[in-house]
């Protein structure tokens, strides 16, 4: 058997260990992230499958891309829509707060590791920005679905945020390499240099993207290489052209998405699949890279800067930054605790190696460390913390399968699809006597292997399948009466938002006389979502709460910025 074949043959397997280990993540809690990277350091040196991996190039690069298509990815699943509620403060967290925490931990770092002032911001650079990988896996794989603020927040910063990472690391890199140790004013000019021609590249690569997706006629399976490989192209010459390609890369992959183009279900589904092969091959060879003993070695020291890390630097740096924009204390804990650190740290550990620094092998054993400290201790707790907090909110249910029509009509119609479970609203009624919206039409049952006519189906029964012809635009009322409906029982929706729907144009006076509580002062001509947006801080979201004397107002439904449905809670209500 020749070496490739070898090669070939270790690689496959492996990923097909760590798929088959990953439903340890689904028995145990325990974080997917973490699962492959075990089975990575498992395989390694250090491990029962000795496999000895230590080219710190090869790492480096294989690392860069399949950072750089989990990215892309990322973008392509940010609806435009976050960015009414988590656009300015992620911002912020990607930049200064990015700062704030470099600066904190890098001065302890070089305390407790006693280095020199910029070896240890060096290592606050390293580990000082959440991983979008580590954000995307852990939020997506628990099924959480989390206030909009919170997940617009956490989402956007941890894709945005690498570029300044890389950004100081590389400064203080030079820095340390120059023999500087103050930096001057050529550190603000790499950033500008770095941070606008992402942007610009981002913005124009995005658009570009989407013409062509739009304009060329080609094979449905290849619109999704098309998208691929015009983004890796687009980060590959910004880096060249020496702006980051990582903020170009997950900017192109928004302004795509909010180009909305031809199949662009059909090709965030096959993007979802790249990403997942990303994050295992990244993250099984990261662990292959390391060597716990000498890991171990250096463990008191690592274990003191990751506690630091989450239980001080982050914490100051979100509270800091989250200042201006009054989140909810339980808000500001949450995004916090969620500072996930994850591949980028071990990919940017890997540039003092490179470079030949010194302290390389100690900045990426501590890298290392913190990695496994931060899925394992934050990454574990997220679920429980979500509900501790009460930032859950009811899942939004959609269609089980969708199929859009080529060529695609006006007004964007398409054929839903959905499987009917034993909560199903619809259940017993005929498809002639659901309440569908306008221009919605059911087109056929299929029911034990049988397709059946809507007019022929009879009273509709769990399993079966129901496929309508519908415009996207009224997906979600659709899945309110034919989504299955499987979120846990705290979750369920008259429970959350209460058994009384009340519209947001209604008059508070109205709502106050019916139950007899009093109307605040100042607010006797104000409708619901007029009272309701005075007494919380920012843009309204799903799950945002108020009181009315003793009753609870639960916003249930947000258009635009405008707040339209309400939810009516009473003070016995559990949840």
């Amino acid at each position: 058997m020749s070496s490739i074949d070898q090669l070939v043959l270790a690689g496959a397997a492996l990923v097909l260990l760590a798929i088959l280990a990953s439903a340890l993540s689904y028995r145990t809690g325990m974080p997917l992230l973490l699962v492959f990277l075990a089975v990575g350091m498992l395989a390694g040196e250090d491990g029962p499958g000795g496999i000895v991996f230590n080219d710190a190039g090869i790492a480096y690069t294989v690392g860069s891309v399949a950072l750089a298509i989990i990215l892309l990815d990322g973008g392509l699943n940010t609806r435009a829509e976050t960015f009414r509620t988590g656009l300015k403060p992620a911002v912020v967290l990607a930049t200064l707060g990015v700062l704030v925490t470099c600066a904190i931990l890098g001065l302890f770092a070089a305390w407790i590791l006693d280095l020199g002032l910029i070896e240890g911001l060096l290592v606050g650079a390293v580990v000082g920005s959440t991983d979008a990988a580590a954000v995307f896996a852990l939020l997506h794989a628990k099924g959480l679905q989390l206030k909009e603020r919170v997940a617009a927040t956490l989402e956007i910063e941890s894709g945005s945020n690498d570029p300044m990472a890389v950004f100081l690391t590389v400064a203080f890199l030079e820095l340390l390499l120059a023999g500087h140790r103050v930096p001057g004013w050529e550190v603000l000019a790499l950033f500008a240099q770095q941070m606008g021609m992402g942007l610009i590249a981002g913005v124009a690569g995005g658009y570009l993207l989407a013409w062509l997706t739009q304009s060329l006629s080609l094979e449905r399976s290849m619109y999704p290489m098309l998208v691929l490989s015009g983004g890796l192209a687009l980060y590959g010459l910004t880096t060249v052209l020496g702006g980051s390609g990582f903020l170009a890369i997950y900017l192109a992959g928004m302004v795509f998405r909010h180009r909305a183009p031809r199949d662009s279900h059909g090709i965030l589904a096959v993007h979802n699949g790249f990403a997942w092969l990303a994050q295992i091959g990244m993250f099984l060879m990261l662990g292959l890279l390391a060597t716990p003993s000498n890991v171990l070695a250096d463990a008191p020291a690592a274990l003191a800067i990751a506690l630091v890390l989450i239980f001080v630097a982050r914490p100051l740096a979100v509270g800091l930054c989250l200042l201006p924009f009054r989140f909810p204390w339980r808000e500001q804990t949450f995004i916090a605790w969620v500072g996930l650190r994850g591949a980028v740290p071990i990919i940017l550990a890997l540039f003092p190696l490179l470079a030949g620094v010194p302290q390389a092998g100690l900045i990426l054993d501590v890298a290392f460390f913190v990695v496994l400290i931060s899925l394992t201790l934050q990454g574990w707790t997220i679920p429980y913390l979500a509900r501790r907090l009460r930032l859950e909110v009811p899942p939004t249910p959609g269609p089980d399968e969708r199929l859009e029509l080529a060529p695609r009509p006006r007004d964007g119609e398409g054929i839903l699809g959905y499987r009917l479970g034993a909560r199903t609203p619809a259940l017993g009624l005929r498809p002639a006597e659901l309440r569908l919206p306008a221009g919605a039409r059911p087109i056929l049952v299929l029911r034990d292997g049988q397709v059946l006519p809507p007019e022929s189906a009879g009273p509709l029964a769990a399993e079966d399948w129901l496929y309508l012809l519908a415009r996207e635009a009224d997906s979600a009322r659709l899945s309110e009466l034919l989504a299955a409906g499987a979120a846990p029982a705290y979750l369920d929706r008259r429970v959350f938002y209460g058994d009384f729907v009340l519209n947001g144009e209604a008059p508070l006076s109205a709502l106050a006389a019916q139950y007899g509580q009093p109307v605040p002062a100042g607010m006797e001509q104000r409708t619901l979502a007029e009272f309701v947006c005075s007494r919380i801080e920012g843009p309204p979201v799903v799950g945002d709460r108020v009181r009315l004397g003793g009753l609870e107002l639960v916003i249930r439904k947000v258009e635009g910025a405008r707040i339209s449905q309400v939810g009516l809670r009473f003070p016995d209500t559990p949840g």
